[in-house]
């Protein structure tokens, strides 16, 4: 059947993703290569065109309302898939017989895989690749299952017949609204104050969620209390802590944007070590060759040298022409 007038534009909700990501229309504007007046209008006739208000605009930067968030959400699945087409399409085109199945949790795929899977469209642009995003637990299985050659988990312990390999790291941060009591709290909080409150959280099987509850079981006698709100993807989780829900404990690479829009403000906690390792898995008693082994060494080479992982780009964007990373696939 026809598709809708109100879908038909990925590229205008590609934007408003990275309004998401980056925390303002400017920045967004800069990372798509338009001017701010021109993305201003594209988003504002999106939300005429649906009816909805998607984005709360102030001096200090734009983030999502609930509907945004919920539309942004949807639109990830649409603009990943028409990315995966355009891949699939290109392999095509250029007569690609390379193909590289990858999963990695939310929080590599969205921060760190971009700027990896460019480097490699550069060293081996006959490789096709298929990202899929999950969960750590999802990620696992799919190695397990052969769906996949390489996953990237964010969790130290995996299954015993996989082998691991430390790849970058990462630190997790708790994130308040501003109007919240920990936000004046110049002395940070207690991991016993943290465990007690009911935080908005990634479900279970999340390896965020999972190292959260191991470093409060190492730091207190207290377990960590149950979530008052569990959301599938960053992005809602995020929007509900700006919104004044409950606390969040999320990647620092998450909430930078945010935090630079001061749309939360990041807490201090005392004597507790939320410092984690991000890894790479792949079968046991298998070798990595081809594409693989490439993205593994540049995995492991950028993470070193401590470069930061560039700002996603539109499909019109001269720079995603030249070096088009897919795009990963969010789990709910």
């Amino acid at each position: 059947m026809p598709l809708s007038p109100r879908v038909s534009d990925l590229a205008t909700f590609d934007l408003l993703l990275s309004v998401t990501r980056l925390g303002s229309v400017g920045a967004a504007a800069r990372a798509h290569d338009v001017t701010q007046p021109a993305a201003s209008a594209r988003l504002s006739h999106l939300e005429r065109k649906l009816g909805l208000q998607l984005l709360d605009r102030s001096a200090r930067g734009s983030r999502l309302t609930e509907h945004g968030a919920l539309v942004a959400d949807w639109a990830r699945a649409a603009v990943d898939a028409a990315a995966a087409m355009d891949a699939g399409l290109l392999s095509l085109r250029t007569g690609t017989h390379s193909r590289l199945r990858v999963a990695a949790s939310l929080t590599v795929a969205e921060y760190l895989l971009p700027h990896w899977l460019v480097a490699l469209q550069t060293s081996a642009p006959d490789t096709a690749v298929a990202l899929v995003a999950g969960n750590s637990d999802d990620v696992a299985r799919a190695v397990l299952d052969d769906e996949v050659e390489l996953g990237f988990v964010e969790r130290p312990q995996v299954p015993a017949e996989l082998t691991s390999r430390r790849v970058a790291r990462d630190e997790l941060t708790v994130i308040v609204a501003p109007g919240h009591p920990w936000a004046r709290r110049r002395s940070g909080i207690t991991p016993a104050e943290l465990a007690a409150t009911p935080l908005v959280s990634r479900e279970r099987g999340s390896g965020t969620r999972r190292h959260l509850e191991r470093a409060i079981g190492s730091a207190t006698d207290v377990a960590l209390a149950p979530p008052l709100l569990e959301l599938p993807s960053t992005t809602a989780i995020k929007t509900a802590v700006a919104e004044g829900v409950a606390p969040a404990v999320l990647s620092s690479l998450a909430v930078a944007a945010d935090r630079a829009a001061r749309a939360v403000v990041a807490v201090p906690v005392r004597d507790l070590d939320l410092t984690r390792d991000l890894r790479m898995v792949h079968r046991r008693g298998r070798r990595l060759v081809g594409p693989a082994l490439e993205l593994s060494d540049i995995a492991q080479r950028l993470s070193r040298s401590g470069r930061p992982a560039p700002e996603r780009r539109s499909a019109e964007s001269p720079a995603a022409t030249r070096a088009p990373a897919p795009r990963p696939r969010s789990s709910t």
